[in-house]
C-alpha cells in the first residue's frame, strides 16, 4: 500500500469506487450501492471510535456527522471547480 496517508486515502477511496461500480454493473441500483456504502462507513466509523461492542454518545454522533458534512462539502466544491474549469 502507498507510503503516506494521503496516498493511502486515495488508494482506498479508489478501491471503494471500483467495488461500487462492480456492484452497479452487476445490476444493483446506484441508490442501493450508495446507501450500502454509507451504512458500512457509518458502522466502521462507530467501530473505529468505540470498538465492536461500544456505542457513541450524542456528541460522538455529531462529530462524525460533522466530519461527513465537511468531506461532502469539500468534494462538492472540488467538483464544481472542475466543472467550471472544463467550461472555460
Amino acid at each position: 500500500m502507498a507510503a503516506d496517508r494521503h496516498e493511502q486515502h486515495q488508494a482506498c477511496r479508489e478501491r471503494f469506487i471500483e467495488l461500487a461500480n462492480t456492484m452497479k454493473n452487476e445490476g444493483i441500483g446506484v441508490d442501493v450501492v450508495s446507501w450500502s456504502l454509507m451504512s458500512a462507513s457509518a458502522l466502521h466509523a462507530i467501530y473505529s471510535v468505540a470498538g465492536n461492542d461500544g456505542g457513541l454518545t450524542q456528541s460522538g454522533i455529531e462529530k462524525i456527522a460533522d466530519a461527513y458534512k465537511q468531506n461532502l462539502t469539500k468534494i462538492q466544491e472540488l467538483k464544481q471547480r472542475q466543472a467550471q474549469a472544463g467550461q472555460q
